[in-house]
């Protein structure tokens, strides 16, 4: 993005920002210390914007000068996975390194050759939907079978495990900090704070 763009995405995240709180020029100017005259010409492209004047605008706003001035592209949007192969299952991460919300989101297909999971407890929930085939889920004592387009939600503390069941099966699921270090060892993102 060269920076011309770049100046114009930020005097429109400027504005936006403002109009949406219900902001006039005046408004923003007196909570940033800047005249709104300075501020028009900034906002309509009349007059190049200073670092030292973005700090204060980004602190009125209640938003980070990163935020303000972070390119516009599609690598902040798209995810492109890259299988993960281990003996009789595939494993695609759709979430960043670390999602915001502290969870990971995964495909996964699992076969029928895929070796027999012993059942595993740990602290949290867990969440998944089959997305083609059935998942045969074992869940303390009872067997669930889980079809295409269904989806099982249930506490980790009780001993489970996941198989598929009569041919492949492909799941999408989500899993907190317990989760992903029990089900995707190796798989693990590093954790931003």
């Amino acid at each position: 993005m060269t920076q011309e763009l770049l100046d114009e995405v930020v005097r429109q995240r400027i504005r936006s920002l403002r109009v949406a709180r219900g902001w006039t020029l005046d408004t923003l100017a007196g909570r940033c210390y800047l005249s709104a005259s300075t501020l028009s010409r900034i906002e309509t492209g009349h007059r190049r914007i200073a670092l030292d004047q973005l700090v204060p605008i980004a602190q009125a706003l209640g938003t980070t000068l990163d935020q303000l001035v972070e390119p516009e592209g599609d690598d902040d949007v798209v995810i492109r996975p890259e299988p993960e192969t281990s003996a009789g299952s595939t494993v695609w991460l759709l979430s960043r390194e670390r999602d915001r919300r502290g969870v990971t989101i995964a495909k996964m297909r699992i076969t029928p050759d895929s070796a027999v999971n012993e059942t595993q407890v740990h602290p949290g929930y867990e969440w998944f939907t089959v997305l083609s085939g059935t998942i045969r889920l074992r869940l303390g004592e009872r067997t669930i079978l889980v079809h295409e387009g269904q989806a099982a939600e249930f506490s980790t503390m009780t001993p489970h495990a996941t198989e598929a069941h009569e041919g492949p099966v492909e799941l999408l699921t989500i899993f907190d900090r317990d989760g992903e270090r029990a089900h995707l060892p190796g798989h693990q993102h590093s954790r931003r704070v």
